[in-house]
């Protein structure tokens, strides 16, 4: 079953609004209704991105990154740290 990209791009749209109020209500680090926003944009864009590519063959310029990207740039940045630098 297909989703009209329309109405997957009001569910994103609601959920960035969402996690706006959650950020602006913030009650310290780890506040788990600004977390539990933050996973619903990511779910809502990837039915949205979903969606439109089904409907259009096109996507956005935009990618959600899970916490295993954010650990591979760590350990590049780490790798990164480890080289040095031999002047001739």
């Amino acid at each position: 079953m297909s989703i009209d990209p329309r109405v997957a791009l009001q569910s994103l749209t609601t959920a960035l609004e969402e996690h706006l109020i959650a950020a602006s209500n913030r009650r310290g680090d780890g506040d788990p209704s600004v977390e539990a926003a933050f996973f619903a944009v990511a779910d809502a864009f990837e039915v949205y991105e979903d969606a439109l590519y089904e409907a259009y063959n096109e996507v956005t310029p935009l990618q959600v990154f899970d916490d295993e990207d954010e650990e591979d740039e760590e350990s590049v940045a780490d790798d990164d740290e480890d080289l040095e630098i031999v002047e001739e």
